[in-house]
């Protein structure tokens, strides 16, 4: 699976951030549900319009952006 395939990023959309298959939920708001204690099930029992797939997608964008960060020692 790529995240790529399920992520989408639109200017006129939630101000750019990304979202799921174009759909108003973002990665943000799914990451938030899932570090405030909710379960995949839980999400996807109140979302019925996101499947499990979007789910890893969203946490595969997230490892993706935590790649891309270093320190830099002053």
């Amino acid at each position: 699976m790529d995240y790529r395939d399920i992520i989408t990023i639109e200017p006129g959309k939630r101000s750019g951030k990304p979202c799921i298959r174009g759909m108003r939920i973002t990665v943000y708001d799914i990451l938030q549900y899932l570090a405030g204690g909710m379960t995949e099930a839980e999400i996807l029992e109140d979302f019925s319009e996101l499947t499990s797939e979007d789910i890893k997608a969203c946490l595969a964008f997230a490892a993706e952006g935590d790649k891309k960060l270093f320190v830099v020692s002053l």
